[in-house]
């Protein structure tokens, strides 16, 4: 007589897992659009408001894209389940990195596994866990850069890993702010805010327009050791 088959129970918001039980759950809940495993604890996100987190979720992806379709060798994405260690699996709103020889990896279930050099997160309701817990975990695992926009505050915290820790990167006299993983990066935090796209594609663009970005292209396609 064979055994009745396993019935897989539902994710719960605030239950804590194991990243591989997580992902059973997950699969098994095509209707869930987005969860997260943060330290341990599933975490499954409010409605999402349109100002303050999905239009700025769109203009995020613009900025990421724009650099990623003017930089070969490197690729953007838009809430990517990221496996970062056992107990963390989350899906940043947006996630830049190289193809090859970086931190992170495209694994053959097609996620992206490791730390990848640049993970956004825009925190609005989600505030006290992006700062909180999910900067833990991406410290913890080594994402070199973690960009987080405070939607309330009308700011951005540019988090660099150094030394194991994150510090945060200084703007410019103008106010822009400067990847130091991937030459021109730049960003326009008051054009962001206001969500003016053209001021925030026009400062990326001069930050394309560098010598240090030139450098960084030819060094991800072999033009330079």
């Amino acid at each position: 007589m064979s055994s009745p088959a396993r019935t897989i129970p539902p994710l719960r918001d605030g239950e804590r897992l194991t990243r591989q039980e997580f992902e059973l759950r997950y699969q098994a809940m095509p209707e869930v659009k987005k969860a997260e495993l943060i330290d341990g604890v599933v975490h499954m996100p409010s409605p999402v408001r349109l100002l303050s987190h999905a239009t700025p979720h769109t203009l995020l992806q613009l900025w990421l894209g724009t650099y990623w379709g003017n930089t070969p060798g490197t690729i953007a994405a838009c809430e990517p389940t990221t496996r970062l260690e056992q107990s963390s699996e989350p899906q940043p709103d947006g996630l830049l990195m190289r193809v090859q020889g970086g931190t992170a990896q495209i694994d053959s279930d097609d996620y992206v596994t490791g730390s990848p050099e640049l993970v956004a997160e825009i925190a609005a309701s989600s505030l006290s866990l992006d700062r909180g817990a999910k900067r833990h975990d991406y410290e913890q695992a080594g994402v070199p850069e973690y960009v987080l926009f405070l939607m309330e505050e009308q700011r951005v915290e540019w988090h660099a890993l150094r030394s194991g820790r994150y510090e945060l990167l200084p703007s410019d006299p103008s106010g822009i702010l400067r990847s130091e993983v991937f030459p021109g990066l730049w960003l326009n935090v008051v054009a962001f805010f206001a969500l003016d796209v053209r001021a925030v594609l026009a400062t990326l663009q001069q930050g394309l327009a560098t010598p240090e970005h030139a450098a960084f292209v030819a060094h991800l396609t072999g033009g330079q050791p």
